[in-house]
C-alpha cells in the first residue's frame, strides 16, 4: 500500500487528525498529496507524510500554522531537529497558563479539544527528548493546574481533566522500567483518603529513568493495607502522597516510621502535609527532590 501511495483517510488515521484538517493544510499551505495516477485521486507519499508529521507536531506545540508549514516544507525529514520557539507569556486559547513552553500551550489546546492522540504525541515527544522531570514540571503540571483553576472558576471541563489525566497516565506508564530481576525497594501510596495518584505515577516513571524500580499501590490506601504491604515487601523507602490538608493524616506517617522494622526512609510527598511532621519523616518538596532523595536512600 505504501508503494501505491496513501489515501487522505489513511493519512488522517496515522496522524490522528481529521480529513478536513488535511484538506485545509493542502488548500492553505500546499501540504497536499503529490503522487498522481491518471483516473485516480491523488495519493500521499511517505515524503508527504513526513511533512505532515512535522506540521502536526509544531501546531500541537503552539506554533502558528503558517510558520509550521514553512518548517515542514524546509525540513520534511527531520522533525526531531526542529528548534522550538522560545517560551512566551500567554496561555492557549481557553486555559490561562502564564509563561510556559510551547509544548504546554499545545497540550492545553489538545486537551480542550479532547484530542487524546495529539496530547499523547506531545507528551511522548517531550519525555523522549527531555525526560520525565521536564515533561512533568514544564508541560503536564502547568496544564493540569490551569484546567483545575478553570474548573474551580466555572464548574466545567471535568471531562477535560479526566481525558488529560488518563493520557498522562498512559504516557508515564509507557516509560521503560528497570530489569524485573531487581526487586523494587521503593513502595509508594496515596494517603488513606487521597484519590490523586498522578504525581506518584510521575515519580515512578522518573525513578525508572534513573534505574530505580518501585511499587505503586494507588489511591486511598488504608493504614492496615499499607502496613501489610510493608511487612510483605520490606521496602527501603515508603512514600505517602497527600494533595490537600483534608486528605493528610500525620498519624499514618508516624505509624510507618515507628513500625518494628521501619523503612530506611519514610517520606511525605505533596502539598497536603503540614510543616510539622512526625520524627523520622522527610518532606519531599518537588519531583526532582523526590527522585534524588529516594534514589540515594535505595543505593
Amino acid at each position: 500500500m505504501a508503494g501505491e501511495g496513501l489515501t487522505a483517510g489513511a493519512v488522517a488515521r496515522r496522524l490522528g487528525v481529521a480529513v478536513t484538517t488535511l484538506r485545509t493544510w493542502h488548500q492553505r499551505y500546499g501540504l497536499g498529496p503529490s503522487e498522481h495516477v491518471p483516473g485516480h485521486h491523488r495519493r500521499y507519499t511517505e515524503q508527504d507524510l513526513d511533512r505532515l508529521q512535522v506540521m502536526r507536531r509544531l501546531t500541537a506545540q503552539g506554533v502558528a500554522p503558517a510558520e509550521a508549514a514553512a518548517w515542514a516544507q524546509r525540513f520534511p525529514a527531520a522533525p526531531d531537529d526542529i528548534v522550538e520557539p522560545h517560551a512566551r507569556d500567554g496561555g492557549g486559547h481557553a486555559i490561562a497558563l502564564g509563561s510556559v513552553v510551547p509544548a504546554a500551550r499545545g497540550l492545553a489546546r489538545a486537551a480542550m479539544r479532547l484530542d487524546a492522540p495529539a496530547m499523547r504525541d506531545i507528551l511522548e515527544m517531550v519525555v523522549s527528548q527531555h525526560g520525565v522531570l521536564r515533561a512533568w514540571d514544564e508541560v503536564a503540571m502547568p496544564v493540569l493546574i490551569g484546567i483545575g483553576e478553570r474548573y474551580e472558576a466555572t464548574q466545567r471541563f471535568i471531562e477535560v481533566e479526566h481525558m488529560i489525566s488518563r493520557t498522562v497516565t498512559e504516557v508515564l506508564s509507557s516509560v521503560g522500567r528497570p530489569d524485573s530481576s531487581e526487586p523494587p525497594r521503593v513502595l509508594m501510596a496515596a494517603a488513606e483518603e487521597e484519590q490523586h495518584t498522578l504525581p506518584l505515577e510521575a515519580l515512578a516513571a522518573a525513578l525508572a529513568e534513573a534505574g530505580v524500580p518501585s511499587r505503586l499501590l494507588g489511591a486511598r490506601v488504608p493504614r492496615t493495607a499499607l502496613a501489610d504491604a510493608i511487612d510483605r515487601t520490606g521496602p527501603a523507602v515508603v512514600v505517602l502522597w497527600s494533595q490537600t490538608p483534608v486528605t493528610s493524616d500525620p498519624a499514618q506517617l508516624a505509624q510507618v516510621a515507628s513500625a518494628p522494622h521501619p523503612p530506611m526512609l519514610t517520606a511525605a510527598a505533596g502539598p497536603g502535609w503540614p510543616a510539622d511532621l512526625p520524627d523520622g519523616v522527610v518532606q519531599l518538596t518537588s519531583l526532582a527532590d523526590a527522585v534524588k532523595t529516594v534514589a540515594a536512600a535505595v543505593r
